[in-house]
């Protein structure tokens, strides 16, 4: 997440177990629904090589699909694309908060022991990386070769959450490194393994005000936290996170420039076409335009992020 919250969240007074609906303020009109999940984020980088390279030596992703300028990454014996990556021939590398658009996006692994497997492979391959226990996860954080923001993170069980009133309670505290290494075992590292996913996406915004209205009043997401110092989080179906805003870049960051690295799209699946024509709708009656896509819809935030958004038909 970015920043230690020794406020409301340490603070043990007034907690309950996270049942659910016990928590997540909805929008005043349509949700998102409970089956609501992420696709692939599309990233522009400077060299496909290289990028290639790291997202399949370091993340231990699949290169599924690759061409001259692109390629597109999945987990080991898995299918489901998590990233696209497009190449912009030397383009400037992202700076720590420079920028608003990316913080970083989140790959979500099945289990506490696969995390503990891919931090031993970061410490074999000598790659550093960042770390915090967020009470609902435990998270490890580092950049790809263009200084673009990764967590590859596990989550804790659910009936492990708790809230404070309706808000999920959300820290950064130090990970138990040496325990979650244990629970890896002596299993050989080889890769993310099937049913890693897109778990959420993290972005710089100018305002949480607007980030509030535009996704979850237009959009349709939950709010799950907004007592995080300078964050808000959002998520569909009970989920602590799908999408986290924060206004740590500063009130004088500017979006990407077109020869940056940076996110391209995130992209939203929806159960149906119904959620789909819904959303569209409500995007449309509050005044952000939507553009149609073979397959779904895009729309900018107001800081010019692009989201699609599909249907899972199934997958």
């Amino acid at each position: 997440m970015g920043a230690t919250n020794d406020g409301p969240h340490g603070d043990t007074e007034g907690v309950h177990p996270a049942t659910p609906g016990s928590y997540g303020l909805p929008p005043a009109g349509e949700r998102l629904p409970e089956a609501t999940r992420l696709g692939p984020v599309r990233l522009q980088v400077a060299d496909i090589d290289r990028s290639t390279t790291f997202y399949r030596d370091v993340l231990g992703l699949r290169v599924v699909t690759r061409t001259m300028r692109a390629a597109a990454l999945a987990p080991q014996d898995d299918d489901r694309i998590l990233i696209e990556l497009r190449e912009r021939r030397g383009a400037v590398p992202a700076t720590v908060r420079a920028h608003l658009g990316l913080f970083h996006f989140a790959i979500l692994v099945p289990t506490r022991a696969t995390l503990g497997g891919f931090v031993r492979h970061l410490s074999e391959v000598g790659e550093r990386a960042g770390a915090g226990d967020h009470l609902v996860s435990e998270a490890f954080y580092l950049t790809d070769p263009d200084g673009l923001g990764i967590e590859v993170y596990a989550d804790r069980p659910r009936e492990t959450w708790t809230r404070l009133g309706r808000e999920l309670r959300m820290a950064t505290d130090p990970v138990d490194v040496r325990g979650l290494v244990r629970e890896a075992g002596g299993a050989a590292w080889t890769g993310l393994p099937p049913g890693t996913v897109m778990g959420h996406v993290h972005l710089h915004v100018g305002d949480l005000a607007r980030a509030d209205a535009f996704y979850a009043e237009a959009v349709g997401f939950d709010r799950t936290t907004r007592r995080y110092p300078g964050a808000l989080f959002l998520a569909a179906g009970g989920y602590h996170h799908h999408l986290g805003t924060n206004t740590w870049a500063g009130p004088t960051a500017d979006p990407p420039r077109p020869d940056d690295a940076q996110l391209l799209a995130w992209t939203l699946e929806l159960p149906d076409a119904a959620s789909l024509g819904a959303l569209a709708a409500r995007l449309d009656a509050a005044g952000h335009p939507v553009t149609a896509l073979e397959d779904g819809i895009a729309v900018q935030d107001p800081w010019g992020t692009t989201l699609e958004v599909g249907v899972t038909l199934g997958r």
